[in-house]
């Protein structure tokens, strides 16, 4: 991603300067900037890193080094600060989820963008997995399609370390080897990870001053405690030499974390409390965690969650083998038990195998499965722990899946829905991105820009306001003596609501709106707001016209034509609606000033709001004046009669039938 390469740039400008940094890329044949989420070739990073080492006189080991500390540090200031320090408690945990990151990241981004794992969504990601030692020290494993980039682990691990967690440690590599894998050979690189804790020097003078105190100290709670308390200090201070830190803790050090409670009763250290037999049914199991398999040493499955047995119904055959059904994408290790076991505390992806599957899903994209290993070894088996590994809805709808397939406890269902919000908020990231790209590079498009931006804002005011607000002027209220106003509703939107999901309520009601707006640019009418499922126009302002009851009547004939192409997600029918009219004077004008509206204010707003809630669904419903307006502009109008109106008493109103001067698709706006 042009991330790595950005952040190489901004490593030689900071500590070489541009001139450097102008003469490194004319040697590499690179442009000098890059979009951060845009996806480089490899060769661009791999050229640049040459050219450094030879401008710069450095060896290839020591510019990766310092290009891996320093990307750690730009990763903070780019706004992964928290994401990483939130990763473990200490190194080994910090390292152990690297990959867990990596998965997430990717996840979102739908790209392999990570901490250290930053290579194009086409290539392999490393993978790294870390042992602890009896003396402290940890193995740290390297797995990489790329040879050579090693040296940057230690750079990012050593900066990570002595940030967080404030120890200094050194990484020696103890093997290399390269793995034939599913996708090739891998460079795997073995690295013994030794740690020092750092102390601030004001703590070290104090704490070497007062070392006979301690000792006292010490000798003081020896005897206060019991050798029973003792020996629980020790096992639950974890003193079995299994510490992430190769420096031995003294007797001291387990004493001083101690915290008493009552009789002997210790606040650190936790035994978990096991029932007796397992109280919950095996169907209940199997129900509750939808997704998830047990198989022997031999790859045979014991047991499957209802979901996965579902899509895959060759599970249902016990005793199956898994690898006949699944083969693992990540990590990319081969599918045996004990290939498994060695990278128990990574993340792995399965993915079914095409040909295994049911017909209907031949021509489906493959499902994922995401999650962890757990050895049982009372049992001899494997438990994993899975969800489907989906990033949106129309991922979830290409499988033909639904959000009931997962389960309600997995956060996978919110993870599909945030993501979907995500992605467009990446999406657009990326095109300001290379909006900003474009202008810096191409100024002169700069007044091109200028009019996008004014012919949005005059979609939310009238032009004339929005030029006013533009100058700072004060925007006088302006008075209407005759206009036409429309309203109109969903019937039963309420009921339509309370049987919906929020999403397809919006839907509807987006797709109902698109084609209404596009009718007030038919028509020339000018939209006011959209309340719910409220929709208000107006003829005649802010621009007085004589027609304005034409052209509103022409667009509420349009409204009833166009709400029969938008379906009710309840009874799947064309939804109804309600439309109601009135000509009268108001009074106009904008009201705030953060997220000005243009509203309109006075009686002839109430009457025709009555005349849309007293209307008759698909029905367009006029108060006498508009009928006064329209009675001799060829239009078809039917006597309603008297009604009694809520607040104004009894009214003469009429319906609206039709056009008789213009067919559906000159009221359609179509050619």
């Amino acid at each position: 991603y042009g991330f790595i390469n950005t952040c190489l740039k901004s490593l030689v400008v900071e500590k070489y300067g541009e001139e450097t940094w102008e003469k490194l890329r004319l040697q590499a044949g690179v442009q000098d900037s890059f979009l951060t989420f845009e996806v480089y070739k490899d060769e661009i990073t791999m050229q640049l890193v040459d050219k450094a080492c030879k401008v710069l006189g450095v060896p290839a080991d020591l510019v990766l080094r310092e290009f891996g500390k320093y990307f750690f540090e730009f990763c903070k200031r780019s706004g992964y600060d928290h994401m990483l320090r939130t990763l473990g408690g200490n190194l080994y945990e910090f390292i152990e989820n690297l990959d867990a990151l990596h998965s997430y990241l990717s996840l979102s981004y739908q790209a392999s963008f990570g901490f250290v794992c930053f290579f194009p969504q086409e290539m392999n990601a490393p993978s790294f997995r870390v042992e602890k030692n009896e003396d402290g020290s940890m193995h740290l494993h390297y797995y990489s399609d790329r040879r050579g980039l090693c040296h940057i682990v230690p750079g990012i691990i050593g900066a990570a370390a002595l940030d967080f967690f404030n120890i200094e440690i050194s990484m020696k590599i103890v093997n290399q080897t390269e793995e034939e894998e599913r996708t090739g050979k891998k460079e795997h690189i073995v690295f013994l990870v030794t740690q020092t804790p750092l102390f601030p020097c004001k703590e070290r003078k104090e704490f070497s001053s007062s070392s006979q105190c301690l000792v006292d100290s010490e000798k003081q709670i020896e005897n206060q405690l019991s050798k029973e308390d003792l020996e629980k200090v020790k096992s639950a201070s974890g003193d079995t030499g299994n510490s992430v830190c190769p420096v031995k803790k003294s007797h001291w050090k387990t004493l001083r974390g101690i915290i008493t409670l009552g009789k002997g009763k210790l606040l650190r250290g936790f035994d978990p409390v096991y029932p007796k037999s397992l109280w919950i049914d095996t169907k209940t199991f199997c129900n509750g965690l939808p997704f998830h398999m047990v198989f022997d040493k031999e790859l045979k499955v014991k047991q499957a969650g209802v979901s996965i047995q579902k899509i895959v119904p060759g599970l249902q055959t016990m005793g199956i083998c898994l690898d006949q059904y699944f083969r693992i994408v990540h990590p990319e290790v081969p599918f045996t038990i004990s290939s498994i076991q060695k990278f128990i505390n990574s993340q792995f992806v399965f993915q079914t195998r095409r040909e295994m599957m049911p017909e209907s899903w031949k021509e489906r994209p493959m499902l994922e499965l995401r999650g962890q290993m757990m050895w049982m070894e009372s049992l001899q088996c494997m438990l994993y722990l899975c969800s489907p590994l989906l990033r949106t809805l129309h991922e979830l709808e290409e499988r033909q899946m639904h959000i009931a397939d997962i389960a309600p406890h997995d956060v996978t269902r919110d993870l599909i829905l945030l993501n979907q919000q995500r992605l467009a908020e990446m999406e657009l990231s990326n095109q300001l991105e290379r909006k900003k790209e474009e202008l810096r590079v191409l100024s002169k498009h700069l007044e091109e820009e200028k009019k996008k931006t004014e012919a949005l804002l005059y979609a939310m005011l009238p032009q004339h306001v929005a030029n006013q607000l533009k100058e700072g002027k004060r925007v006088e209220a302006g008075e209407f003596k005759e206009c036409t106003i429309l309203f109109s509703d969903v019937v039963t939107f309420t009921n339509i609501c309370a049987q919906c999901e929020p999403i397809q309520i919006v839907l509807m009601l987006n797709s109902m709106y698109l084609r209404f707006d596009r009718l007030t640019t038919v028509h020339d009418v000018y939209k006011v707001e959209t309340i719910g499922d409220a929709y208000m126009v107006v003829g005649g302002v802010p621009v007085p016209v004589p027609t304005h009851a034409e052209r509103v009547a022409n667009f509420a004939l349009g409204m009833i034509m166009a709400a029969k192409g938008v379906q009710n997600p309840v009874s799947g029918n064309p939804i109804q609606i309600r439309v109601g009219i009135h000509t009268g004077p108001v009074l106009a004008g904008v009201v705030g000033e953060k997220m000005p509206r243009y509203c309109l204010f006075g009686d002839t707003v109430n009457i025709a709001s009555r005349m849309e809630s007293h209307g008759v669904p698909s029905k367009i419903h006029l108060s006498s004046s508009a009928y006064q307006c329209l009675k001799y502009k060829n239009f078809e109008i039917t006597e309603r009669g008297e009604i009694e109106v809520k607040g104004k008493g009894k009214m003469h109103t009429y319906f609206l039938i039709r056009n008789k001067s213009a067919t559906e698709n000159e009221i359609m706006g179509r050619p």
